[in-house]
């Protein structure tokens, strides 16, 4: 599967639209001075208030935008493009950047919003709107957190949830891509090898009770995407037995005992963001342990999609982290 039907997006589409102008409920990462502070996400935030959270806000516009571009004549179209024209101004956008300017704001997001924000950008770079545009300033405003922060950043962070580095520089290194920025992609492929150049043999210690992301394998993706010469000789060494199908925990799906638990839920996510990542791996292994990563993408992708809709707490986000794995195959 390389792509989602126009069904398969439609019904995405039909979800995303329905939670990242939802302001309530909701879940903040907001460090407050002072009573004046005390605001709701719409007032901070004018176009990411809504799909609980900042960032699962931010990454339910980056699939809308990316059903649009590989669905261009869905019914659901026309709204995207009208939500798209209302939040993306210069207006709104300048909100979120002074947001960020605030001194308590200097960890808002770190670092999975930030790589999502710059996920987004890449993916509205190849829409023929002002959208992009508009949100430059915005763009702008990660990349430098990326400059400051990586510098000081002497290791890595290894959890199975938002604050995992490996899955930053991952997406940050699209965004690179996208916009030709050697420079940012030179340091994001430094620091990958600075944290994960010299691991070797992996136990994958996962899954934890809330994971959504696969420790072993996104630092296996990021290696991909930032060191792509040395990626072979670096992965045989990182996960040495994988034709073996070990460590085994990675070929299992996760099981899921609750999904309106919201971190439980997480666990879904899991199982999608393996698929992305052993879709990823499969292509640069041999055709024998290709064919290993592949039946395991498969088997977790088609384990997770049918739990992507149908309780909030994880279709404000699940649909992203399918797409990512549909789109890598």
């Amino acid at each position: 599967m390389s792509s989602p039907s126009a069904e398969t997006a439609a019904r995405f589409a039909q979800a995303a639209l329905g939670h990242v102008a939802r302001e309530y409920p909701n879940k903040l990462d907001h460090v407050m001075a002072g009573d004046a502070d005390a605001l709701g996400p719409r007032a901070l935030h004018p176009i990411f208030f809504g799909s609980f959270d900042w960032h699962s806000c931010v990454h339910g516009y980056w699939t809308l935008a990316t059903i649009l571009r590989l669905h261009p004549q869905i019914a659901e179209a026309g709204a995207i493009r009208a939500l798209f024209d209302d939040a993306f101004t210069a207006e709104k956008v300048a909100a979120e950047v002074a947001y960020l300017a605030r001194p308590e704001s200097r960890g808002f997001e770190r670092p999975y919003g930030w790589a999502w924000l710059l996920k987004l950008q890449a993916e509205l770079l190849g829409h023929d709107a002002p959208w992009a545009a508009a949100m430059q300033p915005l763009a702008d405003a990660f990349v430098a957190r990326y400059r400051a922060f990586l510098p000081i950043a002497d290791y890595p962070i290894r959890a199975g949830v938002h604050s995992n580095t490996a899955f930053a520089l991952a997406l940050a290194a699209d965004y690179a891509d996208a916009t030709g920025d050697a420079d940012f992609r030179a340091m994001l492929a430094a620091k990958a090898a600075a944290w994960y150049g010299q691991d070797r043999a992996c136990q994958a210690w996962e899954p934890s009770g809330d994971d959504f992301l696969s420790s072993a394998l996104v630092e296996a993706l990021a290696m991909r995407r930032l060191h792509p010469d040395s990626f072979a000789e670096w992965f045989a060494a990182f996960l040495p037995d994988l034709s073996d199908r070990r460590p085994a925990t990675l070929f299992t799906p996760p099981s899921v005992s609750d999904r309106t638990d919201g971190k439980i839920a997480h666990l879904d996510g899991l199982s999608l963001s393996r698929a992305w990542c052993w879709r990823a791996v499969a292509k640069d292994a041999p055709p024998a342990l290709a064919a290993v990563a592949t039946a395991a993408a498969d088997l977790h992708l088609a384990t997770a999609l049918p739990h992507v809709t149908g309780d909030y707490m994880g279709e404000h986000w699940l649909a992203s982290f399918a797409l990512l794995a549909m789109l890598e195959g």
